[in-house]
Parts: C-alpha cells; sequence; structure tokens
C-alpha cells in the first residue's frame, strides 16, 4: 500500500469514529432532555405523547387525593385557565400543598391523566420557576374580561 492511500485510511477511520462518537452524544443529550409545558399546553395538545415531560402551576385547592393503603396520590395542576390531572406514586415534597406552586416530571397516559415519576415543589414562598411563573401570567391575562365595548356602527 502506497503511504498516500495509508493515510487516505487512517483519516476515514478517524472521521468515521469521531461521526460515531458524535452521534452517541447527541443521542444521549436527546434522550435526557425534558422540556417544561404549562397545563393549557398540555390542553391544547403542544406536549408531546409517550415522552418525558415537565407540568407545572398551581395545586388546585380541594384536588388532593390520597389512596388509603399507598402511596398513590392524585391531584390536578392548574395554571388557572386550563386543568391537568396528575397521578404520583411515592413521598411527596414537604412543602407540596393545595394552592402551592409544584412542578411534576413524568408522561401524559393516554387517558388524559399525567402519570409523574417526580414532584417538585417551590421551596419558599417567593420562589416559582421562571418557566411555570410565565405561564401563569399568560393564563391569567388571558382570562382578564375585555375593558372596552364594541362601538355599533351607524
Amino acid at each position: 500500500m502506497k503511504p498516500r492511500t495509508r493515510r487516505a485510511l487512517a483519516i476515514g477511520a478517524g472521521l468515521g469514529a469521531l461521526a460515531v462518537a458524535t452521534m452517541l452524544v447527541l443521542n444521549a443529550f436527546r434522550s435526557n432532555l425534558v422540556f417544561f409545558y404549562s397545563p393549557s399546553q398540555v390542553a391544547a395538545h403542544e406536549a408531546p405523547q409517550g415522552r418525558a415531560f415537565r407540568v407545572g402551576g398551581l395545586v388546585e385547592d380541594g384536588s388532593l387525593k390520597r389512596d388509603p393503603g399507598s402511596l398513590t396520590v392524585s391531584f390536578v395542576v392548574t395554571d388557572m385557565a386550563q386543568r391537568v390531572p396528575v397521578s404520583y406514586t411515592g413521598l411527596l415534597p414537604d412543602l407540596f400543598k393545595e394552592g402551592k406552586g409544584v412542578v411534576a416530571q413524568g408522561k401524559l397516559g393516554p387517558d388524559g391523566v399525567f402519570v409523574a415519576d417526580q414532584v417538585l415543589a417551590k421551596h419558599d414562598e417567593n420562589y416559582m420557576p421562571p418557566e411555570a411563573a410565565d405561564a401563569l401570567e399568560k393564563a391569567r391575562q388571558g382570562q382578564l374580561p375585555q375593558k372596552s365595548a364594541a362601538k355599533p356602527q351607524p
């Protein structure tokens, strides 16, 4: 084999190995990427089906129900415009309460119930994830009635 051919094969093998390594890294990154959606976005079918994502908002008052004899709880997450029922099996954070902010990570089931594998509660009165705060603010603005009345045309 000529030195030129050997050099070309070595460069080709190196580029091939680099391409495979890049594909593996990007695939691992993509599979671990989790996006945040508000209950309004989930209701509008913007959230992925069959993939994990996060939903956040407020725990609706009166929606917390515990299954006796197990660690399964169900509650409703709302952004004041839409509601998403959530089911979770496990220990809830100490700060988890009705009327407080929450972010749940999991998958949306075919029945429309979000099955969470992780539940996070806000850690103090002043903190809420920026995405959840923005979603709540947009939902509140969308619910405000229009103050200007349409004037009839003469």
